[in-house]
């Protein structure tokens, strides 16, 4: 989606506090004993007290309203009777539509207590975050968002996940520009255009390049050796700063 006017910026602020608000809630209620399910419930009462709907549920027939994988699953888990444990590292993804406008935000969690190494992997993804977010200018190559994240993991010795990359939201849950890797790809000679909304979601691993599908037709896992955190934000493209949607 690119924008045109205030009026659509306004409901992708409004959609966007809503999932951030929602995935905040889910991170604070997290706890040992719970089941992903009940976790689950959570984020999809804090959507429908908003009126928003939630977007991998409406696009995609997905059994659940949010997404919620423990490690080595990383992405599109699906909640359901999984006790939470102590120790666990979770990522938790929200995404929604409300009158048209879709917006979509994650995060990983550690459920205390937390090792030195799940720490130090959750703050470096949320630094490649950081300066992505920094690198998104108009005018610039699309390919500085994945410099920039690029940089950071290789600085602190970490891996990308290459099969899970950025994607257009706004209009829809994925949309144009599709296909926005967390690596630098000299080949994409996309450039940003003001008005452009899109995530920025690094994954970054201890040693894991890619997540295969497990038998449920969802879930995404790396081998089990491997620890993988991820950090997403939707945003809107201008001359300076971006406009970040999802910021809680």
């Amino acid at each position: 989606m690119t924008i045109g006017n205030e009026f659509e910026l306004a409901q992708l602020r409004d959609v966007g506090r809503i999932v951030a608000l929602t995935l905040q809630r889910m991170g604070a209620a997290l706890e040992p004993g719970m089941t992903t399910k009940e976790l689950d419930d959570i984020g999809a009462a804090e959507l429908a007290r908003h009126g928003a709907i939630s977007a991998p549920s409406k696009t995609y027939d997905f059994p659940g309203a949010t997404c919620i994988s423990i490690n080595p699953a990383i992405a599109h888990g699906i909640p359901g009777e999984r006790i939470i444990q102590a120790g666990d590292l979770i990522n938790i993804d929200v995404s929604a539509e409300k009158d048209g406008f879709w917006a979509d935000t994650g995060a990983s969690f550690i459920v205390p207590p937390a090792t030195a190494a799940k720490q130090a992997l959750c703050r470096t993804t949320r630094k490649a975050l950081k300066q992505a977010l920094s690198s998104v200018r108009a005018g610039r190559p699309i390919n500085v968002i994945g410099q920039a994240i690029e940089n950071v993991a290789r600085r602190g010795n970490y891996s990308i996940i290459r099969n899970l990359q950025s994607h257009g939201v706004g209009g829809a849950l994925h949309e144009e520009p599709a296909h926005i890797p967390s690596y630098y790809d000299p080949a994409d000679t996309r450039e940003l255009k003001e008005g452009m909304v899109f995530t920025i979601e690094p994954f970054l691993s201890t040693g894991a390049e890619w997540a295969d599908e497990e038998d449920d037709g969802w879930t995404l896992s790396t081998p089990p050796e491997y620890l993988t955190a991820q950090y997403e934000h939707s945003l809107v493209v201008t001359k300076g700063t971006p406009i970040v949607l999802t910021a809680a």
